[in-house]
């Protein structure tokens, strides 16, 4: 087994604590939907200091910079009942591994992967019907191109990663199985020690890199095979000719993928302490109606092709509207949601973990059972662009 390395300490921008909620279970306030006007935006780093609205909430958030949440983060959108602030946005190679050892906000956009490991050893969160983000993954399989042409060739090798536990990688190597490589046949090498890597299973066959290398160099140098990959890489980026995707056609293949399962792969999803959904229940609909509106702003501004440096945007965004349908980022626990996340759950379980599986009632409250679906409509098509 290669020797372990070390991992350099970064200092991490401190995130804001969680003020306790109030003890008494509070009544949902009637809802106002925020007219569509920005207000300054909250300056990143620690929560920004707020004065407590009479009879409201006090939650703090930590989310990715995305387009569907701006309106949320700028204040454009308030929640009813909630004085929302914003923490500092750590960057995404970290907020993860903050909020997986408790220093997120009272919301935090985490892993969907490792949510699953951390409500398995009891952590004492649930989740948003809120889903962030999603990706499709086929493309993110890289091999070096002298070893691998097909997935048959990776059977019995060493695949790279950052880590075992990106919310990615679940997908990535239930597509390798898909494709004929089983997985019980791959030492699965990773950078970077994370709370997957710690929760697997013995009889999954893992190694860290060696010290001073990194998987990607390791592609590279063809000490390992191929390599699944949560981001994309310079080596792709700048077309190294030593390496290249399993599936070069990846978009074709995703396409296909999608018209098959439905499946616009779920990654990450949004959480929040049970002891304020216990208190005040009413804010799991307040919040997902919020970031349901927020979304419906960012799609009112971006179908606008004049603001995107892109020649071909707009058909572009018809072409998704084609595939994926008018709003690809649903949000609610409907059931196409149930299926997609399901999987992923599926997967943590059979790819690392022992014991039963856990089912959605145990990972989302009741209440985001409960949420009336389809979500309302708060902004309609303003044309003339």
């Amino acid at each position: 087994m290669a020797r372990p390395s070390k991992t350099k300490k970064t200092a991490k921008p401190k995130a804001a604590v969680r003020k306790p909620a109030a003890s008494k279970k509070t009544k949902a306030p009637s809802r106002k939907v925020a007219a569509p006007k920005r207000k300054a935006a909250a300056r990143s780093g620690a929560a920004t200091t707020a004065r407590r609205s009479p009879g409201k909430v006090r939650l703090t958030m930590m989310t990715g910079e995305y387009e569907i949440v701006r309106a949320l983060k700028d204040g454009t959108v308030k929640p009813k009942g909630i004085d929302l602030v914003m923490g500092g946005f750590p960057g995404t190679e970290h907020i993860h591994g903050q909020v997986e050892r408790g220093r997120g906000c009272d919301i935090n956009e985490f892993n969907g992967g490792a949510y699953v490991i951390a409500k398995q050893q009891g952590r004492d969160f649930t989740s948003l019907p809120v889903f962030l983000h999603r990706r499709f993954r086929h493309g993110f399989i890289y091999v070096n191109k002298k070893k691998v042409s097909r997935p048959a060739d990776l059977i019995g090798k060493r695949i790279g990663s950052g880590s075992m536990g990106a919310a990615a990688n679940y997908w990535m190597r239930a597509y390798l199985e898909e494709a004929g490589v089983p997985l019980d046949s791959i030492t699965w090498v990773y950078d970077r020690e994370d709370g997957a890597s710690r929760a697997a299973r013995p009889d999954v066959k893992t190694e860290q890199a060696p010290k001073g290398k990194s998987c990607e160099q390791m592609l590279l140098d063809g000490e390992i095979e191929g390599m699944i990959s949560a981001s994309l890489n310079r080596m792709i980026d700048e077309n190294d000719p030593r390496v290249g995707r399993l599936w070069p056609a990846y978009k074709d293949v995703e396409t296909d993928y999608y018209k098959s399962t439905g499946f616009f792969p779920i990654m990450h999803v949004t959480t929040i302490p049970m002891d304020v959904v216990a208190k005040h229940p009413w804010v799991v609909e307040s919040l997902t109606l919020a970031f349901e509106e927020a979304k419906q702003l960012a799609f009112q501004r971006l179908i606008n092709p004049r603001i995107v440096p892109l020649a071909f945007y707009r058909s572009a965004w018809e072409e998704q509207r084609e595939l994926l349908g008018a709003d690809p980022w649903e949000y609610g626990m409907s059931p196409r949601n149930q299926k997609n996340y399901g999987s992923l759950v599926r997967f943590v379980h059979e790819q690392l973990l022992t014991g039963p599986t856990q089912s959605l009632r145990d990972l989302f409250p009741k209440e985001a059972f409960e949420i009336k679906l389809p979500l309302p409509t708060f902004h309609k098509t303003i044309y003339g662009f």
